[in-house]
This record gives C-alpha cells, structure tokens and sequence, in this order.
C-alpha cells in the first residue's frame, strides 16, 4: 500500500510544477510581445547565407561586378562580433578584419576594426605566418584606410543595423525555442505525475 505521505509528496511537486508552467508561459508571451514588431531590415547587397536555429551564427557574402567577393561571419556577444574576408579574383590571397559592432541610438550603428590580416589562402592555418602587427600600432590614417576599405567593399550602416536588429531577434528565438522545450518537459512531467496521483488515489481506494 502507497502511504499518505507518499501521495502528499507526489501533489506538491505536482503543485511545483504547475507554478514552473504558469512561469514559463508567463515569460515566453512576455518574449513574444517583446519582439513581435522586430524587423531585421535589409543587409544592403548581401546575401544571407547561412542562418541556422542550431548555431548562433550568420553568414552573408557579396560578389561586385569586378568579381570580388566579401563574406562576413558575425556572432552575437557583448558587441557584435565579426570577420570579414575580402577576396579579390584571380589572386590566392585574402583580407581578414575582425570587427566590432556597437548601436550609436536613434536607429544608427557603426563598426570598428579589431585586427587586419593579409592571408595567402594555402598557409591561412599555419600559426607561423606572420599576419601584421596589431591593428591599434598601425599608422591612424592607415586605420581610417583600412576601415574606408571596407565601407566601399559594402560594410556600411545597411549592414551593421541588419547585423544588430537580426543577431538579437534570433538569440531572443533560441531563447524562446528553449523557454517552449522546458515548458513542454514540465507539462508531460506534470500530466504524469497527475496520472500517477490518480492511479494511486483508485489503488488505495480499492483497497479500503
């Protein structure tokens, strides 16, 4: 025979568990309504490559008429987080920028240059080639340049405010995706701890 304190104990986690339900449904409408008029907008000439719900990711490219081809990776961090590789055509050799992107308000944003390497495509992955020196040592005008570069290559406004509004609303996604799992979780727990109570219930019932 299952003892009272048995089932008592089986209806207060029962209880818990339907506090936990009443939390997450609370906090995944609150997530809802947060982000329901969200626009990422449009990333200027690139293209979305690669957009995954599995990886925190994204991957964009834009190929000029002349044939040279710029794809940035970004990661959503305590900045936007970027590289940028620039390729021009008939050459096995590449641009890299690691960059940073920050919200300047009022619907405008900017990047800066964290590092700049000159990359032969062959030997990228060798830790013995030399990449240049810190891109904070170089020259300011040579800084300013560089970062002109990249703003005629496509890296403007367009992009970084894309990069912002779309690398946010996907983490808030995920975020949403994995209050939805737990949710789910606690609701079967929930129904069968609530199975269990009842078969108990009719056992002891039958019993007396």
């Amino acid at each position: 025979m299952v003892s009272i304190y048995t089932v008592l104990k089986r209806s207060n986690k029962a209880l818990k568990d339907c506090n936990l339900h009443k939390v997450l449904q609370s906090e995944i409408q609150h997530e809802l309504h947060l982000y329901q008029h969200v626009q990422s907008g449009s990333p200027g000439d690139f293209s979305l490559e690669w957009d995954s719900m599995r990886s925190q990711d994204v991957v964009l490219r834009r190929k000029s008429e002349s044939g040279e081809e710029v794809a940035v990776s970004a990661l959503l961090g305590p900045v936007i987080y970027k590289q940028e590789g620039v390729h021009k055509p008939r050459l096995s050799s590449l641009l890299r920028f690691d960059c940073g992107v920050y919200d300047k308000g009022d619907g405008r944003s900017d990047f800066y240059i964290c590092k700049a390497f000159y990359l032969q495509v062959l030997t990228s992955l060798d830790p013995s080639v030399y990449r240049g020196p810190l891109f904070s040592d170089l020259d300011p005008s040579l800084q300013d340049a560089l970062k002109e570069y990249l703003s005629v290559s496509g890296v403007g406004e367009y992009l970084t405010n894309f990069l912002l509004a779309h690398l946010h609303k996907k983490e808030q996604d995920r975020y949403v995706n994995w209050l939805q799992k737990l949710n789910a979780m606690v609701t079967d727990g929930e129904d069968i701890q609530q199975a269990a109570s009842a078969t108990t219930a009719d056992a002891a019932h039958n019993h007396d």
